[in-house]
């Protein structure tokens, strides 16, 4: 058991007044909204959630919360995502990639992953300082949805330029009008598997985007836009998960080096290190949903058409959900974190980030005497998407 020093404790305004001539703290400002304003908003934009029960409630009722949260008018050229369409368009999506992110298939990735994590830590364990981004934390999930999809012969660095411009810009996307550069990656990416989707109806082979060009549905096979829709989905979501949970691993490494201490000494620690590293430190700081109808959320009133945030770091850090919310417990039991959100929108590939999250952190502590950061930047690691860059100094094993 690990205090956070940076989680309310006693003396709450003292320590803000303190805080504010020092670093920013999110944790601080969701501890204050989930005490005093659980849901808010500023002028027009979307009410945020910070009470764990209501950010549970919001994302299990899909009926009243709605993942369409578009306006329609902007996606005429696009076949809807898993991610922002509702039932039955959002069941007939997810259950044509659902076996393929089944525990049993994501077990059979166990190989790929660890050869692929020895090789790049066999680079990594030789560096003095190094970025951890770039050295493992995004070619290691890029290397296995890639291989996943059955595109292993693109380029896995420009890959992850196109999944970070997308996500990262994912609100101006929804909701605004995206730079140049954004758009331009998209595109980049659309060109890049239209071409590989002709090249599978020409010649067929068994993989996830293979098996997705055959499948005949009720309505025929897969369009073009529907496929590339999976496409998007699968290369951005399929790695930017894993690589915040390694971001975020190697942080609690930095502020609690103890746990690194731990896990060397009983890896059986670290199924547990990873799903309180999830909670404490979630890849996913929030989401977005668009209400149906009129509603009442907290005691306060919100009107149908409204935005909701539901503040999932806020939700895993909620005092009346866990108990001692504001320390880093490494075998924290049980522990019913949203990370991966809830109901029926629940991350698919929740299983293949545990996974290879286990592994990265089982290499690093096997591998590596310690592993620290250059610079403990809390806005740069707290900011949506991540750091693009995060430099490490490695500590070489004795």
């Amino acid at each position: 058991m690990i205090s956070e020093p940076l989680e309310p404790g006693h003396d709450e305004d003292k320590r803000m007044s303190e805080q504010e001539t020092a670093v920013f703290d999110p944790y601080y400002v969701y501890y204050k909204m989930r005490q005093d304003h659980p849901v808010v908003r500023e002028g027009d934009g979307a009410w945020q959630v910070a009470r764990y029960d209501d950010v549970r409630d919001v994302l299990r009722d899909s009926e009243t919360y709605s993942s369409q949260v578009m306006d329609p008018s902007r996606e005429n050229a696009r076949a809807p995502s898993m991610l922002f369409s509702d039932a039955p368009v959002h069941n007939r999506l997810r259950k044509l990639v659902g076996r393929t992110f089944s525990p049993k298939q994501i077990a059979a990735q166990r190989n790929l992953i660890t050869g692929r994590c020895e090789e790049l830590m066999q680079v990594m364990a030789q560096e003095d300082c190094t970025d951890l981004i770039t050295s493992l934390a995004a070619p290691l999930p890029v290397t296995v949805i890639a291989h996943m999809l059955g595109v292993t012969d693109g380029d896995m660095l420009e890959f992850k330029r196109w999944s970070d411009l997308i996500f990262g810009n994912i609100a101006e996307i929804l909701f605004g009008d995206p730079s140049d550069e954004v758009k331009q990656a998209g595109a980049d990416m659309d060109a890049y598997f239209i071409e590989r989707i002709e090249e599978l109806r020409k010649r067929p082979e068994r993989n996830l985007l293979g098996d997705l060009v055959e499948e005949e549905t009720e309505d025929g096979k897969l369009s073009d836009e529907e496929l590339l829709s999976f496409c998007r989905l699968l290369l951005i979501a399929g790695n930017e998960t894993t690589t915040g949970l390694i971001l975020a691993s190697v942080r609690v490494f930095h502020e609690l080096p103890e746990t690194f201490i731990q896990l060397k000494d009983n890896p059986v620690l670290i199924p547990g290190f990873v799903e309180e590293t999830l909670r404490f430190y979630s890849p996913f700081s929030q989401t977005i949903r668009r209400t149906t109808r009129d509603v009442e959320l907290a005691g306060v009133e919100i009107s149908a058409g409204d935005l909701v945030t539901p503040l999932i770091a806020s939700a895993n850090r909620d005092e009346k959900a866990f108990d001692r919310a504001g320390e880093f417990i490494i075998d924290r039991k049980p522990n019913p974190h949203l990370a991966f959100g809830s109901g029926v929108h629940n991350c698919l590939g929740a299983t293949l980030a545990r996974l290879e999250g286990e592994i990265a952190v089982s290499a690093m502590t096997q591998r590596l005497g310690g592993i620290s950061l250059v610079e403990h930047d809390p806005v740069s690691l707290a900011q949506f998407g991540g750091p693009d860059k995060l430099m490490v100094n490695i500590q070489p094993l004795h």
